[in-house]
């Protein structure tokens, strides 16, 4: 095992950035980050990187901090949008709605597998690989089926896990995916009741924590030290607004269809378990948006929708409100994903714009920007993410949910979604090979237990 996937001194490097996009001053522990890097022996810098955190963690926002960002639930929403409690809509159990939910399922696994061999790519190297194999503007599924050459100048890892399209015969595991499912789960074993103590004993039954990644990985680790929700998502951990939160959304969108607020609530119970702030805003955002693409084919209604649940005066409104503003100012896809790229991702060698790679604010624009660009084309919307770059399965598989929904099954391009052969694999107990139609159609029953019961 390497010791730096648990390293304090890994995170000591994160959480400086985090503290100063949450608006604290760290300028009097100055010396003492700067002594910390030139440490030699691992164990005493593991130990002084551990008070570090805590000291920085400590710190409290500066006064003249411009925005508002709370992390408890009755807090966000009296920060959003009234207009969130007109947003609800009865809909119909039928064919129709299991085919939608279908199609999300099948859309978000198409979208993850699109962007998953390229996953922590920086954009050049995303963009040069897909000139050299022939793919950009990207056409097809990713191949490791390439020249030696390539194989070589790009690092490919030829292997099944990989996601490449010419090694799998089905949807293969993937953080993304195993955490829709485990919403499944959490759902049939707890009720509309569940709790974030209960999505904390699912995640320990069921993930291994190196099955886990930043903002998860440190949560799980809090959770074993009986560290519980909320807790558990802000102490020592500096990916608290990562977008680990955003990508396990999905089910409680999918689960209610044509109520957005409720999709909020229930993103809520879930984030609070690893996440803070933007980091929850995020989830409640893409449940929401969800929930509502059941109902609507309009984006940008949908992203209305998704946004009356987030407080007002944060950075996550903010950045998605640039993203529509540029679409109503004209600006191309093109335009806007160069700002995206500018903003959060050049000079990727620098620590800081690693931060950004996998944070919620740029992989929220990339998802916004993605769909309002789509054409309502789903095959567009998916393409659009993954060229993005920064966390490409993760935004390719929100964006292809989103659209799934939107259409159902039926109308998905059978180009995209006939490699998935209807079955997924994942880490969640009795989930391990399944059906995704069997999926949907589990999600339908629950729907229609929620709505026996409201």
């Amino acid at each position: 095992m390497q010791k730096h996937y648990l390293s304090y001194y890994e995170r000591l490097k994160v959480e400086e950035l985090q503290s100063k996009d949450e608006g604290k001053d760290l300028s009097t522990l100055k010396e003492e980050i700067e002594n910390i890097s030139k440490m030699k022996d691992w164990e005493k810098r593991e130990e002084i990187a551990k008070k570090l955190l805590d000291k920085i963690q400590a710190i409290p926002i500066r006064k003249d901090y411009k925005y508002n960002e709370p992390s408890k639930l009755e807090e966000i929403f009296r920060e959003s949008d009234e207009e969130k409690e007109n947003y609800r809509v009865k809909i119909t159990l039928d064919e129709k709605l299991l085919d939608k939910i279908y199609g999300a399922y099948l859309g978000r696994m198409a979208g993850c597998l699109l962007g998953k061999p390229i996953e922590g790519w920086p954009r050049n190297k995303i963009w040069n690989f897909l000139k050299d194999t022939n793919n950009f503007p990207i056409k097809k599924y990713l191949s490791s089926d390439v020249d030696k050459e390539i194989k070589e100048k790009y690092g490919i890892e030829d292997v099944k896990w990989r996601g490449w399209i010419n090694k799998i015969d089905h949807m293969i595991e993937d953080d993304d995916i195993n955490y829709t499912i485990l919403g499944l789960y959490i759902f049939k074993n707890y009720g509309e009741n569940f709790t974030p103590e209960d999505v904390a004993e699912s995640w320990l039954f069921n993930l291994p924590i190196f099955h886990t990644y930043t903002a998860e990985r440190v949560a799980y680790q809090n959770l074993v030290n009986l560290i519980m929700p909320p807790k558990s998502g802000e102490f020592r951990n500096p990916y608290r607004e990562w977008i680990g939160a955003q990508i396990r959304a999905d089910f409680w969108g999918y689960i209610n269809p044509g109520n957005p607020k409720r999709s909020a609530e229930f993103a809520f119970r879930d984030a609070c378990v690893s996440h803070v702030k933007n980091g929850i805003y995020g989830e409640m955002f893409i449940a929401s948006s969800l929930s509502w693409a059941f109902v609507s084919d309009n984006i940008e209604e949908i992203i209305k929708v998704g946004l009356s649940v987030v407080p007002k005066n944060s950075r996550f409104y903010e950045a998605i409100k640039n993203i529509i503003e540029f679409k109503k100012e004209g600006k191309t896809f093109d335009w806007v994903r160069e700002y995206i790229y500018e903003t959060y991702e050049k000079n990727r060698k620098n620590e800081e714009y690693w931060h950004n790679w996998c944070h919620v604010l740029s992989n929220a624009q990339v998802v916004v920007a993605s769909l309002l660009y789509s054409d309502l084309s789903f095959e567009k919307g998916i393409k659009n993410a993954v060229s993005c770059g920064l966390d490409t399965d993760c935004n390719g598989a929100t964006v292809g949910s989103i659209l799934g929904a939107i259409y159902g099954a039926k109308n998905l391009p059978e180009y995209w979604i006939k490699p998935l052969n209807d079955t997924v694999e994942s880490g969640v107990s009795g989930y391990n090979i399944c059906k995704i139609s069997d999926l949907a159609k589990e999600t339908l029953d629950i729907v229609k237990k929620i709505q026996n019961s409201t």
